[in-house]
């Protein structure tokens, strides 16, 4: 689906243009500055918050920004409500289960924003627990595949202690979540670059929609990515 891609099917992203680009740095600005408050900020001690600071280097983020949002997350900076982060679960169109993960300094406002967007989609936000029994928690780490074929790229995958790979349009090497770090760390030292890593949720019960519902739910999925509360989106298809 066009604007519309999964880290391995399951981790909605959006590339970024102009118009986009101030709407993804106050996405990256919250989660490097929750990953500086639960952990510190000192990102050689602080593994979360080398991550999300590698994501947001390679997305351009200007160091100042990035230096703000250490400083607002280890409290030197205080210029703000606290930001939290909260997992919504819905039903989208065609019954597609996602899982909406928001970092927001308001979530009344968030659930509000997510809620009315569902809603004009026809899909709901449900109870918690409704939809989170359907995915687990794992690490992803995403290579590019131009970093050597597929067969060299899998075998030092699992050499370095993947649980599971998979090819898109770049690899997927899936890991235990507790395991991310060690595993990250061995594929670097065979010299492969990281393009992204992170905690994502895979669903563990696939489903598909017709054709007219692909649609609404592309439709959906731009229309979340809008909101600034938003950060990432999982499904089951």
């Amino acid at each position: 689906m066009s604007g519309h891609s999964h880290f391995a099917g399951i981790k909605h992203r959006k590339g970024i243009n102009d118009a986009k680009r101030a709407n993804v740095f106050t996405k990256l600005g919250r989660l490097v500055t929750i990953a500086a408050r639960d952990g510190g900020g000192n990102p050689e001690f602080n593994f979360k918050l080398k991550m999300t600071i590698e994501t947001a280097r390679a997305a351009n983020m200007p160091k100042d920004n990035i230096d703000k949002a250490i400083r607002r997350g280890t409290g030197e900076l205080k210029d703000g409500a606290e930001i939290v982060e909260v997992v919504y679960e819905a039903y989208g169109p065609g019954q597609v289960a996602m899982m909406i993960k928001a970092a927001t300094d308001n979530k009344n406002r968030a659930l509000g924003e997510i809620r009315n967007t569902l809603a004009k989609a026809g899909g709901k936000i449900v109870a918690a627990g409704a939809i989170s029994f359907m995915f687990k928690q794992v690490g992803c780490i995403e290579i590019s595949v131009e970093n050597g074929d597929k067969e060299d790229l899998e075998f030092k995958a699992i050499e370095a202690g993947a649980e599971d790979i998979d090819f898109d349009d770049s690899c997927f090497v899936y890991t235990k979540a507790e395991d991310l770090k060690t595993v990250k760390e061995n594929l670097e030292k065979n010299g492969l670059k990281i393009e992204n890593a992170g905690l994502v949720y895979v669903s563990t019960q696939k489903a598909s929609i017709s054709e007219e519902y692909k649609e609404k739910y592309k439709k959906l999925l731009e229309a979340l990515d809008e909101l600034d509360d938003v950060q990432e989106i999982y499904d089951n298809l």
